[in-house]
């Protein structure tokens, strides 16, 4: 039975998602997220992350990764053995019906099974292909696999985060591998209003490499253009003062001063003089942070972070707290945008998943639909695609060059 949402931005897209692990699955999710049909082929054996754990959640057969969950909404799931002629046949018949196609194979892999950028091409002339590797597809690294934890430090990342310069520390979460697949996303879309003009796919190609680099911002023109190393700042802005994390007689509070307007308020606000000429300019508080901030945790250490937190709203001062992740999930701002959903899961039942990050004007719902598929399990949706695949092409199904429209038999038979 088709799953497809027409209702939704990307209603009647088919996607393929070939992908394992955390980049590709992030990518893929993100067009089902906008209502595109998304169909997850995995070994049978899984994808690597549904054994990422703990914490799991069921018993016995129905054990579930709950780390699979996070990028795995909004597709259905079927298994397929790409080494096994049977199944490549079903891939061949799936590509023919397709727009997108995501993997994050090595380079190279996908072209030793028979199913190369040209060969898939052959099969369906208009296909988007999203391809994500470690390193980049070509260059003297292209052959090494990559994983979030090594790309944060191959790609500077650690070397701008943590206490000190001697502890390098990676962000709390796979950033390279969630940057790789938004960008991604977003290299499909562009794909695919290109072809709204030319009728033909097109191979896009990102690394998690490229979306470590992509995200150094001011730290990256320090280097290429200020010829300056960045190092880590802890949690403090390397450029802006004050204008990070200060302790206070309970907890420690967030405090951004982005202009000297804000400055001038916040020091008038705290009891600081906003005209002592040690930090006149934000370039003086810069230098001399460490003075500035002893000076401000003198002051927020003898009243708790609720009073600071307070004075600041007042004085129309960016601040806040930091909250713990289940303290997010039960704030009613989060839950206000949509950022937490509800599904309906085939073994687990109803389960609440981090929701989608756009909505639209129209929709109070989140994403652009108002329900959302739980994250499948294992070949759950084997029998549905392949009777999909046997059911005629649907009027007003987009049509595809002439190329495109030869027997399975004839392209599958490499």
């Amino acid at each position: 039975m088709s799953v497809e949402r027409d209702d939704a931005p990307l209603g009647g897209l088919v996607v393929l998602d070939l992908s394992r692990a955390l980049a590709g699955p992030q990518a893929a999710m993100m067009l089902g997220d906008m209502g595109a049909r998304v169909i997850k082929i995995e070994r049978p054996t899984g994808d690597d992350s549904r054994g990422w754990g703990p914490p799991f959640v069921g018993e016995g057969e129905n054990i579930e990764s709950t780390y699979f969950f996070c990028a795995n909404r909004n597709k259905e799931s079927i298994t397929l053995d790409l080494k096994d002629e049977r199944d490549r046949d079903v891939l061949c018949r799936l590509v023919e019906r397709a727009d997108v196609l995501i993997e994050n194979f090595r380079t190279g892999v996908l072209d030793r099974l028979g199913f190369s950028t040209v060969q898939l091409h052959e099969l369906n002339p208009a296909l988007i292909i999203l391809s994500i590797t470690g390193f980049g597809h070509d260059g003297p690294d292209s052959s090494r696999p990559g994983y979030d934890q090594i790309l944060q430090g191959e790609g500077g990342l650690m070397s701008v985060t943590g206490p000190t310069a001697d502890e390098p520390t990676k962000v709390g979460v796979p950033i390279a591998d969630l940057l790789a697949g938004m960008n991604g996303a977003y290299g499909v879309l562009t794909a695919l209003y290109e072809r709204e003009r030319t009728g033909r796919g097109r191979v896009v190609r990102t690394s998690l490499l490229a979306a470590v680099v992509g995200a150094h911002a001011f730290q990256g023109t320090q280097w290429t253009v200020g010829r300056e190393v960045p190092t880590t700042a802890g949690s403090h802005h390397p450029a802006i003062a004050p204008y990070g994390l200060f302790r206070t007689a309970s907890a420690p509070i967030q405090v951004a001063c982005g202009s000297e307007s804000l400055w001038k308020a916040f020091a008038t606000a705290v009891g600081l003089d906003p005209a002592d000429p040690r930090f006149a300019l934000n370039q003086q508080r810069v230098e001399l942070r460490t003075e500035l901030t002893g000076e401000i945790e003198a002051l927020f250490e003898k009243r708790p972070a609720e009073h600071w937190l307070k004075v600041l709203a007042t004085a129309g001062v960016p601040s806040g707290m930091v909250r713990s992740l289940d303290e997010v999930y039960k704030w009613d701002q989060t839950i206000s945008q949509g950022l937490l959903i509800e599904v309906d899961h085939a073994t687990q039942g109803i389960l609440s998943l981090p929701g989608p990050t756009i909505r639209f004007d129209d929709n109070t719902h989140a994403g652009g639909q108002r329900t959302h598929l739980a994250p499948p399990t294992l070949g759950q949706h084997n029998a549905s695609v392949k009777s999909w695949l046997e059911e005629p092409l649907m009027n007003g199904r987009r049509a595809r060059p002439d190329s495109a429209l030869r027997s399975s038999d004839t392209l599958c038979n490499w």
